[in-house]
């Protein structure tokens, strides 16, 4: 299933992240490309075709499993095996988000995250599991957080970056403070400062996930599609590509 050539660039924000803005990170050409395998975990594709299929079997870091994500998957070849399928609602902020509202944080104030912060990233990460964050996630944008007594209790940032757009990702709250509004007061921190570039925020959430969804809703956020995700596992037979 090729793209349709007017398809807008969120349906396929992985593609045209690695191919814009966030060039830098990615591994490989042509057909298929991902991500550096400590950055993040996903790849992409510019249309489903059977080279396509081919080349992402063979990209380095690919070896074990690959993860897509965009307006459809279509199913991979015999040989290939699928882990898991699901849907996510992609959301945009509508006209009802305020850049100066803010939300209160209960506790702490919100400070700027740095690469001295990685492993308290990745413990918060581990206990909530909001979505995949590996060590160098941290460079594809700014990440937030709140601090209780000196532990990381919440987080949020940005992950993938294309022409105009900006994902917000991994927001997370320690179950200790959960109801003290701190997910919220994140979420709308990165996407207020996403804004102010003149860039348009946008973030996932599962689609069997409405607690966090109508979190989003009360900021400001609306879904615009439903993107499906697969993680797949492909044949070992392939000569990995070069960078």
């Amino acid at each position: 299933m090729a793209a349709a050539a007017d398809a807008h660039p969120l349906d396929n924000a992985g593609w045209h992240a690695l191919t814009g803005p966030h060039a830098g990170f990615a591994i490989g050409e042509d057909c298929a490309r991902r991500y550096g395998p400590d950055v993040s975990v996903f790849s992409a594709v510019d249309a489903v075709t059977p080279a396509a299929w081919d080349d992402l079997a063979r990209l380095p870091g690919n070896e074990s499993f690959i993860v897509l994500f965009r307006d459809s998957v279509s199913e991979p070849p015999k040989d290939w095996t699928t882990q898991a399928r699901g849907w996510a609602h992609q959301m945009s902020v509508s006209s009802g988000f305020s850049v100066g509202a803010g939300t209160g944080t209960g506790t702490g104030q919100i400070e700027r995250l740095t690469t001295d912060h990685v492993g308290d990233m990745l413990a918060l990460i581990a206990l909530t599991e909001p979505g995949p964050f590996l060590p160098r996630t941290i460079e594809l944008g700014d990440y937030f957080g709140v601090f209780d007594d000196g532990r990381l209790v919440a987080m949020a940032g940005e992950r993938l970056r294309l022409e105009g757009h900006t994902e917000v990702s991994a927001v997370c709250t320690h179950p200790d403070v959960r109801g003290r509004g701190l997910a919220a007061a994140l979420t709308h921190r990165v996407a207020a400062q996403i804004l102010e570039r003149g860039e348009q925020p946008f973030l996932h959430v599962a689609e069997t996930n409405d607690n966090a969804r109508r979190v989003y809703e009360r900021l400001g956020f609306a879904t615009r599609r439903l993107i499906e995700f697969a993680v797949l596992r492909p044949p070992r037979r392939r000569p990995a590509l070069t960078d």
